[in-house]
């Protein structure tokens, strides 16, 4: 059906925490004056992104998902949803504290198919911005007593990053992206969130925001586990690679292009981000340009592809 890239529309979605950087950075043209996310590549029933080329345009990737599986190379019968979200988040404030459920949990307590493991790579950072990352507590007692008592800034663990830093987030992790941030996160296709702590917040009608402390204490890892990816460097022809992250959910990579490289498709579909420069991708004798802010899937079907120019990209598969 398709022998060219599927490019996708973003979904944005208000949160309190948004800003305007997804238009001043990636001119998207955003529909609030908080948009926090931009689902670019998701299937999930709460944002699923719109196709804009080729047979399938106007529909959602959902709708390729579940009725043209062999674009994903999708076994006929397979009920299971898409795995993977990959958003681009403007923290203009910080985030809430939480933690997200694994698959087991997710499935028991809450009825869906995916907890959320999740990745971030740092778009931009201001200044000494940072990340909860992590908590101090040795114990599940003790995380939980801190947690009734309010003991912050004990509990927490803070990490200053920068642009071009990668952070691997398993389930069970308790984190927070920091103002001034931007990011592009990959993860299981999963809404589930446990709110831990949202700084007393209150919205525009003076009400703060639900926490879910008791489901937080179930799920957090005790004690922290720090996680770390699994780093790989390859170069083919004007493109270097760098692999961030090889784990049960997800594949993620780094790619910085300077010139030509012909590529083959060697997964059954590949998600695609710019997320600097410009380029142009070919498949057989079609040509589409691409640049800072565009993605897209390459389908199962595509052998091989040419990208020309300069651009960086991230990637990933399931």
């Amino acid at each position: 059906m398709y022998n060219e890239p599927i490019f996708l529309k973003p979904v944005f979605q208000e949160r309190i925490w948004g800003g305007q950087r997804l238009n001043t950075e990636y001119n998207y043209p955003i529909p609030f004056e908080k948009t926090g996310e931009a689902w670019v590549i998701s299937a999930h029933p709460h944002g699923p992104s719109v196709i804009t080329n080729g047979p399938l345009e106007g529909e959602t990737l959902a709708d390729a998902w579940n009725e043209h599986g062999e674009l994903f190379k999708k076994q006929a019968g397979n009920e299971e949803a898409y795995p993977l979200l990959v958003k681009i988040l403007d923290a203009n404030a910080d985030l809430s504290v939480q933690v997200h459920p694994n698959d087991e949990f997710a499935r028991e307590v809450e009825g869906q198919p995916y907890g959320k493991t999740e990745c971030w790579y740092v778009l931009s950072a201001e200044a000494d911005a940072e990340i909860v990352l992590g908590h101090q507590a040795e114990s599940r007692e003790d995380l939980e007593a801190m947690m009734d008592n309010g003991e912050w800034d004990d509990l927490l663990q803070r990490v200053k990053v920068k642009a071009g830093d990668f952070i691997y987030v398993p389930s069970g992790t308790i984190h927070a992206i920091g103002k001034g941030i931007v990011i592009l996160e990959t993860q299981q296709s999963s809404d589930i969130t446990y709110r831990v702590y949202d700084y007393n917040r209150t919205d525009a009608n003076g009400n703060k925001r639900e926490l879910h402390k008791e489901r937080a204490k179930q799920v957090t890892t005790v004690p922290h586990q720090p996680a770390s990816g699994a780093e790989g460097v390859e170069v083919i022809g004007d493109l270097t690679g760098k692999r961030l992250v090889k784990e049960q959910y997800f594949t993620v990579h780094h790619w910085e292009l300077n010139g030509t490289v012909v590529k083959k498709l060697d997964h059954d579909y590949l998600q695609v981000s710019v997320i600097d420069g410009s380029a142009t991708i070919s498949v057989d004798d079609k040509n589409f340009s691409i640049k800072k802010g565009d993605h897209f899937i390459l389908p199962h079907g595509i052998k091989e592809y040419e990208l020309s120019g300069d651009a960086e990209f991230v990637v990933s598969h399931a």
